[in-house]
């Protein structure tokens, strides 16, 4: 019963608890990642410092196409797999 404990046990035993939690991850828990998108060409401006139409450019080329989804004028762009599309391209040109 929590309040027959003394305090030190208390936080001894709020200790092991907090260890456990973050040692031990909740198996019910998968591993969440957090996507990263830019919207529109504009969004591809930003991401890759160049202009609109050099984004342009590269969106018409299909290089990163695994990376955009588009709906009629929406543009969206997973950007963690863009840059990794591209980083991958660089290495096999040089």
């Amino acid at each position: 019963m929590l309040i027959n404990i003394s305090k030190e046990e208390f936080f001894e035993r709020l200790k092991i608890c907090l260890a456990e939690a973050l040692i031990t991850p909740d198996p019910d828990e998968g591993v969440k990642i957090k996507k990263h998108y830019v919207y529109g060409l504009q969004g591809l401006c930003d991401l890759f410092g160049c202009s609109k139409a050099t984004a342009s450019r590269i969106k018409k080329s299909g290089v990163i196409d695994a990376a955009i989804s588009q709906a009629g004028k929406m543009i969206v762009v997973d950007a963690d797999l863009a840059l990794d599309i591209m980083r991958v391209r660089r290495r096999k040109k040089w």
